[in-house]
């Protein structure tokens, strides 16, 4: 699994001969073992890079299942807003289907991509919301006029919304096409709301309501304001929060309603097993891994037993959950014993993503604080899912420069990397959610990628991570990280396997040299690009192209003494303080 505690006997297990090469290393004998283990993380998802779609807006490749006529007066295809500086979002349905992601995932993986998260796949309302505030040019959280074409209103756990499967490429069918190239499929999912349930002039079907499997109603609303609901007496409100939204001053944010979305009540226990059970349903149909919405919107302890209940059904199964929160103590907790024990999303290096690769031109050493390579607070920083925007935020506002810089940082450095689709091409740069930041890819950007610089040296960047094993689950040791130039090693060492990666970086306009006097591994390596020697002797002094990156490949134990002895008291450190250990794989 991703984060999780191991018995006392597996930790000694492991520990106990790193503290032995420790010792020999002491009395100036050789290690006995061929290497010491080095890595970052063992959990096996490390090694993914992950492709975000919001599966309405990639391809539609099967527009029999638009479903144009749906919602009456209340349509749900084709919405378009009025234009933000020239630019019209859209909050309908477009289109986008299982049929188009399958169609392209040959596409999605010569990019260097292993597994793809798509959003949410459950149903959704039939018709467009007529309740909350208007969306307009900068907003969130407005949803008047809005579909739920983006999967978060559920309303139905256990059912495909219509707009997604064709004939012959039913949700298990995607699964099986991406299985068949060695791909991983991650299902968004969503424990804390379903569907926006109160605020309408006249009460709306399925809004606000909940079905079962066999599709009866389990819980619903009524179209009433949180304060009115009445939990106890009514079982339809049992599944529901009385609590609205919380006012700025008067607590958290999370400790009420998001917008009008009915809010479930994570201390009733029909919630939970509601919830075990349908997104039981969706591993039995072949996802494997999940991404949490809004993670923190319900208490860490509901999270400890639906992640124990899923672990339960597919031991070792992965999640990394979304909590919106720029500050690294606030979402590290999910990652802790006791507290869910997912992985999350890396929302304070996205942050300093954006100030250093976007226009704000920060230099490499705002990444620094971000990293959190030793004594952070999360149970294991290497499988932190990594990412400089998505569909939530605006789109990362850069050059065509910014966007290689940006890639080659998060294809080298920790973490599990990903990209939101169309940022291969710079789709959509520096737009928010209503003014273009979801609006729809399609089959024609897609056959024209290529041409895009962007496209090109993301290709190569991300297939060379897939090819490497250090850059995936390495420990990473920092070697400079200042203004436009960047170096640090990655080194794996574990059953056999022996990798460093050297990687050197430069955001400038111009060639670099990037020289390092300390830590230095002498000896033979390769070029990892095109396979050519370099020798490094006492000190490291090598040549980065404009906007470029170098990976340099050794493939045996390190030896060099100083750098060595860091990263076995690194390893140490971590097995005495983490509190936490990952499954081996």
């Amino acid at each position: 699994m991703g984060i999780r505690d191991v018995s006392l006997a597996r930790r000694a297990a492991r520990v106990l001969p790193l503290l032995a090469a420790l010792s020999a290393c002491a009395c100036g004998a050789a290690p006995t073992a061929p290497a010491d283990e080095i890595h970052g993380t063992l959990e096996p998802f490390a090694r993914e890079a992950v492709y975000f779609v919001v599966t309405d807006r990639f391809v539609n490749g099967d527009p029999g299942n638009d479903h144009r006529d749906q919602g009456g007066e209340h349509r749900t295809f084709d919405i378009p807003l009025p234009p933000c500086d020239g630019v019209s979002g859209n909050i309908g349905y477009l289109g986008g289907d299982f049929r188009g992601l399958a169609d392209n995932l040959d596409y999605i993986q010569d990019m260097g991509f292993s597994a793809v998260w798509i959003t949410p796949v459950v149903d959704n309302p039939d018709q467009a919301f007529t309740g909350g505030e208007p969306p307009g040019c900068g907003s969130i959280l407005t949803d008047r006029g809005k579909t739920g074409y983006h999967g978060y209103w559920g309303v139905n756990f256990f059912k495909v919304d219509e707009h997604l499967p064709s004939p012959g490429m039913e949700f298990p069918d995607l699964a099986g096409e991406l299985h068949r190239r060695g791909m991983r499929l991650v299902l968004d999912i969503v424990g804390n709301h379903g569907s926006p349930a109160w605020t309408m002039p006249v009460a709306q079907p399925q809004f606000g309501q909940v079905f079962d499997r066999d599709g009866r109603l389990v819980a619903d609303h009524q179209n009433l304001p949180p304060a009115q609901l009445d939990p106890a007496g009514n079982p339809l409100h049992a599944f529901y929060n009385a609590t609205g939204p919380v006012a700025d001053g008067q607590g958290s944010i999370y400790d009420g309603n998001l917008a009008q979305l009915g809010d479930f009540d994570a201390s009733n226990p029909a919630v939970l097993e509601y919830l075990v059970e349908a997104y039981g349903h969706w591993i039995d149909q072949g996802a494997d891994a999940f991404r949490i919405d809004t993670i923190a919107w319900m208490p860490t302890s509901f999270w400890q037993r639906f992640s124990e209940r899923i672990r339960e059904k597919r031991p070792g199964f992965f999640m990394f959950g979304e909590a919106f929160d720029y500050d690294a103590a606030n979402i590290a907790i999910h990652t802790r014993p006791g507290h869910g024990e997912v992985s999350v999303l890396d929302f304070p290096m996205k942050q300093a993503m954006e100030e250093v690769f976007g226009r704000k031109n920060a230099g490499f050493e705002r990444l620094e604080p971000a990293l959190f390579l030793e004594d952070g607070p999360y149970a294991n920083v290497y499988e932190l899912a990594t990412f400089y925007d998505n569909h939530d935020m605006p789109r990362m506002d850069a050059s065509d420069e910014g966007f290689i810089d940006a890639h080659n940082w998060l294809f080298t450095a920790r973490g599990i990397p990903v990209v939101y689709y169309g940022s291969e091409v710079g789709f959509m740069r520096g737009r928010a959610e209503h003014a273009g930041n979801r609006s729809y890819f399609g089959q024609e950007r897609i056959d024209a990628a290529k041409d895009s610089v962007i496209h090109q040296q993301l290709r190569r960047i991300a297939r060379l991570r897939r090819e490497t094993p250090a850059l995936q689950r390495g420990i990473q040791v920092n070697l400079l990280l200042e203004g436009e130039t960047a170096a640090f090693y990655r080194v794996f060492q574990h059953e056999g396997v022996a990798q460093t990666a050297l990687v050197l970086l430069n955001k400038g306009d111009a060639p670099r040299t990037v020289t390092v006097d300390a830590l230095v591994q002498p000896g033979d390596w390769r070029d990892a690009f095109d396979g050519s020697r370099v020798e490094i002797g006492q000190r490291i002094e090598l040549q980065v192209p404009a906007h470029g990156v170098r990976v340099l490949l050794r493939d045996a134990p390190v030896e060099a003494p100083a750098l060595r002895e860091l990263l076995l008291r690194r390893m140490e450190a971590r097995a005495h303080g983490a509190g936490a250990e990952t499954t081996p794989g």
